[in-house]
């Protein structure tokens, strides 16, 4: 009798545990953001806190499963992207954006620093009406504050493909070729330019 009403205990335990952690899961939040080379912008997400994973991936585009190399060939319409999940009562899409903004120059179009083409456009992919207005809201702000033309786009999201395996986490599993990408892009200095940084 004991050892059933032990168990009965552990399995509404193990029970309860499983619907909160489903709990949690549905109320993260996800944002889809474009700004270049998705291995500097999966790099910079990846340090705010309340972001719970970050894919780089391809986004914005005609082709279905597109690989690294279609995208590349900037004929898909696709953008490298991350797509973030996050805990919204630890960061808001508000934070998101300002690390995005501050990541990115988005006075350029069809372009990011030494990358050339449409997949290394900006863009902020809204999921739902209050991104939307937050992002537009955001750009406003920027353009007044900051007297600059903003080029990124703003738009619905559309279906993301995780990137290739090698991709992800590029910047912690090849630190010094990130390094040197990053140094030689004339990423940190265009966004000292623009920011302050």
């Amino acid at each position: 009798m004991i050892i059933l009403a032990l168990s009965s205990l552990l399995m509404l335990s193990i029970l309860s545990g499983t619907a909160e952690a489903g709990q949690r899961h549905k109320q993260l939040e996800k944002a889809t953001f474009a700004g270049g080379c998705f291995w500097c912008t999966e790099g910079e997400f990846d340090k705010v806190e309340g972001v719970v994973s970050v894919t780089p991936g391809y986004t914005g585009g005609r082709m279905k499963s597109p690989t690294y190399e279609d995208v590349c060939s900037g004929k898909t319409g696709h953008a490298e992207a991350v797509e973030i999940l996050f805990d919204p009562e630890k960061t808001s899409f508000a934070k998101l954006l300002d690390a995005y903004w501050h990541s990115i120059d988005p006075t350029a179009k069809d372009r990011q620093f030494c990358d050339v083409g449409s997949q290394y456009r900006t863009a902020i992919f809204y999921h739902g009406e209050a991104q939307k207005k937050a992002a537009e809201e955001s750009i406003r702000a920027i353009e007044k504050q900051k007297g600059i033309k903003v080029l990124t786009e703003l738009v619905a999201a559309t279906e993301f493909y995780p990137a290739e395996d090698y991709h992800r986490k590029y910047y912690k599993k090849n630190p010094f070729r990130y390094n040197i990408y990053k140094e030689g892009s004339g990423r940190k200095q265009r966004l000292e330019d623009i920011w302050g940084k």
